[in-house]
């Protein structure tokens, strides 16, 4: 009933033109929503992803962040549509005009029954070639041990100087000495231009890191610039510039470009930073970093220290209760101290007073012994004097004795000392008389 319901239905509604039998025969009738999801089914099963090459053309950024644009060329044009998912890992920023490579999602938009591309990656065009090179060369120097990890040195957490090479124009400059100001600036850092662009800076990258090299106290390199299209980045999948980084005599850390951005330079480096800015927070560790390691071994040798004060603490309490509490005994030395001194004090006055009592009869002795020897004393000193009068050789001389001498001056006083004819001299008490001895008689 329902089949013949339907093809009367479309009898009586044939319209001029239609060829009734062939639209019968197909025996649907399709709603204009379930045309356009079986149509974007079909293509979704049909296509699959698919590489498409266009220029962009009306490109908008929803608020969103999805981007809608169309994709042109001489023979027709798609719209596309990129969320904002693929949009945030995009390397470079897509404008008007580019000529881009997309891989999409061909599908309908149903709501207007446009059909229109789901784009899942983008790339400036010519970024295939490009690819194919450096896959070539990735597997030429990876043979050759370029990529080894053991080869790869260490980068020196504290190193004494920093040298950069970069374009002094480049973003990349600016972000790398701003990191390094904020994190290490106890740390000096030598600059040596380089491009990082065109097909001189191959180079001019080899010759800079040449001359760094030469720098006093530089001990690690930075080889950087910002982000940009694979043919902005080319010159860092240079195999001249490998060779250079590998036979560096200092390390090298690479940071070119954004993160999702891979040069061969990256595979030869020392290490891989994946911006910039990473590239110089890698190279040292961050000056607070240091101080906060200071300040937590102060913090682990004053617990040590207060440790140990306590531990020393509670010995000697332990050894005050074993020895009894210092100041009672002090104390009690004090007070035998003071018992003592107080003796002492006694006996000193008590031995004054004795003493000053001995003295007394002395005392009175001393006083008189003082008051009779002056006369004493004079007494003695009239008998010696009389006693010196009485021995004057000029006394006896007045009781006319002579006193006799040869003519050296020395006394004569034997007879055995007289020789006839010598000259002798005869004092008197009056004067002196020069004799010659006539004979000499001895009785």
């Amino acid at each position: 009933m329902a089949q013949l319901a339907d093809a009367d239905f479309s009898k009586q509604h044939a319209m001029p033109g239609f060829n009734t039998v062939t639209e019968a025969s197909s025996n649907r009738v399709w709603t204009v929503g379930g045309l356009c999801h079986a149509i974007s089914d079909q293509l979704k099963a049909r296509f699959g992803l698919v590489l498409v090459q266009g220029e962009i053309s009306g490109m908008t950024r929803a608020g969103s962040g999805h981007c809608y644009l169309t994709l042109k060329d001489e023979q027709g044009q798609l719209r596309c549509a990129m969320f904002r998912r693929v949009a945030e890992t995009l390397s470079f920023e897509p404008r008007n005009g580019d000529l881009v490579q997309v891989q999409a999602r061909v599908g309908l938009y149903e709501p207007r029954g446009e059909m229109q591309l789901v784009i899942e990656a983008m790339r400036p065009a010519g970024a295939g070639q490009l690819h194919e090179a450096f896959l070539k060369l990735k597997a030429k120097l990876q043979a050759q041990g370029l990529f080894d990890e053991d080869r790869k040195r260490l980068i020196p957490s504290r190193p004494r100087c920093i040298g950069v090479v970069t374009s002094l124009s480049a973003a990349a400059l600016h972000d790398v000495v701003t990191a390094l100001q904020r994190r290490v600036p106890h740390i000096p850092v030598r600059v040596v231009p380089a491009p990082v662009q065109g097909a001189d800076a191959p180079a001019g990258l080899i010759a800079a890191l040449a001359a760094v090299q030469k720098l006093p106290q530089v001990d690690v390199i930075l080889l950087v610039r910002g982000g940009g299209s694979m043919e902005d980045l080319w010159a860092f999948n240079d195999e001249a510039l490998a060779h250079a980084i590998v036979d560096s005599r200092v390390p090298v850390v690479v940071g070119v470009g954004h993160e999702t951005d891979v040069t061969i330079a990256d595979y030869c480096a020392d290490l891989r930073a994946p911006t910039p800015t990473a590239a110089a927070e890698l190279c040292a560790i961050e000056q607070a970093a240091d101080l906060s390691e200071l300040d937590d071994w102060q913090a682990a040798l004053m617990a040590v220290m207060h440790a140990r004060v306590e531990q020393s603490w509670q010995r000697l309490d332990r050894a005050e209760r074993q020895l009894g509490r210092p100041s009672a005994g002090l104390h009690a030395q004090q007070l035998a101290c003071a018992g003592l001194a107080n003796r002492l004090e006694r006996g000193v006055f008590n031995s004054l007073q004795r003493r000053q009592l001995a003295l007394q009869p002395l005392s009175m002795r001393m006083r008189q012994a003082a008051a009779s020897v002056p006369r004493l004393m004079s007494h003695r000193l009239d008998k010696s004097e009389w006693l010196l009068r009485s021995l004057d050789p000029a006394l006896v001389l007045k009781r006319g004795y002579a006193w006799l001498q040869n003519q050296e001056g020395m006394a004569l006083v034997s007879v055995s000392e007289f020789e006839p004819g010598q000259q002798v001299t005869a004092r008197l008490s009056d004067g002196q008389v020069d004799m010659t001895v006539d004979t000499r008689t001895k009785t």
